[in-house]
């Protein structure tokens, strides 16, 4: 759980920008690529992403613009430059509607009662949960991975 916005605010930096490199890193090509038939393909872990950050948080009244929608969009560049305009939004949102004692309010989650700053470590530790889903299909697509908590392996190897 967050107790602060700011302890909030420097974990989302970190935790989104990584999502959005791993979001930039992907080619129309790659969004294709599943890790079995019947399972999520790249480009729908990617689009879950990107709509599930407004779907999760709006469920909190926290108001703000974003990414919505079944149908994946057949670009990576728009998937990425979505999920960068809701990430901002965002984060714009919470500095403008909430406060530390905001954190503590208790919202319904999908059927669960929590403080909105569970809320926020729920929708955060979920991108990062999907961000490792798509390096795995990212290799077997060919690309290479952005590091995230240090180099990765075709990084080291440079």
């Amino acid at each position: 759980m967050y107790h602060t916005l700011e302890e909030f605010l420097q974990d989302w930096n970190y935790e989104g920008n990584a999502t959005y490199k791993i979001l930039e890193a992907l080619t129309d090509e790659s969004l294709s690529q599943e890790v079995a038939p019947g399972h999520r393909t790249l480009g729908e872990l990617a689009w879950h992403v990107a709509t599930s950050l407004h779907h999760i948080v709006s469920l909190t009244g926290l108001q703000f613009e974003g990414a919505t929608g079944e149908e994946v969009p057949a670009s990576a560049k728009e998937i990425a430059d979505s999920y960068r305009a809701t990430s901002e939004n965002f984060v714009s949102a919470v500095k403008e509607q909430w406060n530390d004692e905001s954190l503590k309010e208790v919202v319904d989650i999908f059927g669960q009662q929590m403080p909105k700053g569970v809320a926020l470590k729920m929708v955060n530790t979920h991108q990062i949960h999907h961000r490792g889903q798509m390096t795995i299909l990212m290799r077997q697509a060919g690309l290479k991975v952005p590091g995230v908590y240090g180099p990765s392996k075709e990084e080291w190897g440079a």
